[in-house]
């Protein structure tokens, strides 16, 4: 065969008649970037492992965890009635357009392989290169870590060893692969953080993008999940004893931005595009007026869990809204998120926090409570008492008389410090309890009780992934 090579000028127009088989056209591709150049230095590795940071998020997670339990209520718009009402399936449109967590974190994945596989190799152009390069493959394999943690709390079952964990990628690759059960899949999750620890930044001079306490954060969290106790107090301690919890005079600013205490590890978020976590409570407001459209509302329960008088939670989180009241709108809003004032540029802007102090508080308290150390200096009660202490005026401390009391109190204090941050389904799924909704919260009769361990605690593996992956194994329930 004959290769006849055509170079095309953009501002000439050719016509092209092939008429025999023998005629074989290239036209080379002039906007490709392939990775042995896109990487080819240290300072462009760096540029995509900052990318990859921008591809991260929390708001799927505090969405579907609010709206899959008993943190919101239908407001002023309700089109969430499958996934509210937990009468999803691996079709529905509900779960397709706003909780597929397979394409963001296996894009995570991926970009963190191919970073993985150019940083060894990148040219040092600049003085600290070589240093630099080190910090990036540890931040590459905390993100990898990161993400395969999502994929598990959204689409596998409580930690069992030998139970169906999901795709452990280290390395670029279209190839079908199969699940792998939980064992092997934490040890590869627990591999890639023993390996990112020495490399990240040890201290905490820039938190929007991965270091020690950042990496210990998650240690602790995946030991809470799998229920390695004893290695979730050890890592929750050493978070605790890196980052201070918030007093009651900083917690406030925590959720306006005007301070970072308590973090280790946060997304920065903008007025562009995506930018409004807040919004996925409320819409912006056309004038200081006229506020925007509410989509859900604080759950009476959640609501009614606070002393709005002494805890300082309480207003931090919602607001009693009388412009609304005069306008004969229900006047309860969440706070959390709201940015800045109504009809303001950043309103419903604020900064996603991803590892805080008081979460850690809690997994080691819980963690003792399972060791059987529920009460004492190094018990459940010492962590649950110093962080009311930090949040309630006037908190009289407490003590336990059995693990099952101070588990209880623990899974409270989880609902109510840890709102709209993406835990509550998440971590009544684990705990094996059902989400429990009172009446006034629920928004039918079919959706009061889901029952503990009921399979759609677990979302069902989109359609499209199992139609291009062969190997991929669908979940319970949804086959």
């Amino acid at each position: 065969m004959k290769l006849k090579k055509l170079i095309l000028a953009s501002s000439v127009a050719i016509a092209l008649a092939v008429s025999s088989c023998e005629k074989l056209i290239v036209i080379p591709e002039t906007d490709l970037i392939g990775g042995d150049v896109a990487l080819k230095t240290v300072t462009f590795a760096e540029q995509a492992i900052i990318g990859i940071y921008a591809s991260m998020g929390t708001e799927m997670n505090i969405q579907m965890n609010a709206v899959f339990a008993d943190e919101v209520i239908r407001a002023e718009f309700y089109n969430a009635t499958t996934t509210h009402e937990w009468q999803y399936g691996a079709a529905d449109v509900g779960l397709r357009d706003s909780y597929t967590a397979i394409a963001p974190n296996y894009t995570i994945v991926n970009r963190a392989n191919v970073a993985l596989v150019a940083i060894p190799k990148a040219d040092s152009t600049m003085a600290g290169d070589n240093a630099k390069r080190g910090r990036l493959q540890g931040e590459a394999l905390f993100l990898r870590a990161y993400a395969h943690f999502e994929l598990f709390r959204y689409y596998c079952g409580n930690y069992d060893p030998n139970g169906l964990g999901m795709v452990y990628m280290e390395k670029s690759t279209i190839d079908p692969a199969p699940r792998i059960k939980m064992g092997e899949y934490f040890a590869k999750i627990n591999a890639d953080l023993v390996a990112a620890r020495p490399l990240v930044a040890q201290t905490l001079a820039d938190i929007n993008r991965a270091n020690l306490a950042a990496v210990i954060g998650l240690q602790a969290r995946v030991a809470l999940y799998q229920r390695n106790w004893a290695a979730a107090e050890t890592f929750a301690t050493e978070y605790i004893n890196l980052v201070p919890l918030a007093s009651i005079t900083s917690f406030p600013g925590i959720w306006t931005d005007a301070n970072t205490a308590e973090q280790a590890f946060r997304l920065i978020r903008t007025n562009s595009l995506g930018g409004r976590i807040g919004s996925l409570f409320r819409s912006t407001s056309a004038s200081a007026a006229n506020i925007g459209q509410v989509t859900w509302r604080p759950a009476n329960k959640l609501w009614t869990a606070f002393n709005r008088t002494t805890d300082v939670r309480a207003n931090s989180f919602f607001r009693d809204e009388p412009l609304l009241t005069a306008a004969g709108r229900s006047s309860r809003l969440i706070q959390k998120y709201a940015g800045t004032a109504y009809g303001t540029p950043n309103e419903n802007v604020a900064n996603a926090k991803v590892f805080r102090t008081a979460e850690m508080f809690l997994i080691r308290a819980e963690a003792r409570a399972e060791l059987g150390r529920f009460t004492g200096s190094n018990g459940a009660d010492a962590d649950i008492n110093t962080l009311r202490a930090n949040r309630i005026t006037g908190f009289v401390k407490g003590t336990y008389t059995s693990a099952a009391q101070a588990i209880t109190d623990i899974m409270l204090e989880r609902y109510r410090e840890l709102c709209y941050e993406g835990h509550r389904f998440f971590d009544l799924k684990r705990r094996s309890l059902p989400v429990q909704r009172t009446p006034a919260d629920a928004p039918s009769a079919a959706g009061t009780t889901l029952e503990a361990n009921n399979f759609r605690f677990v979302l069902p593996i989109p359609l499209p992934e199992i139609v291009a992956n062969p190997l991929m194994q669908q979940n319970p329930g949804y086959q």
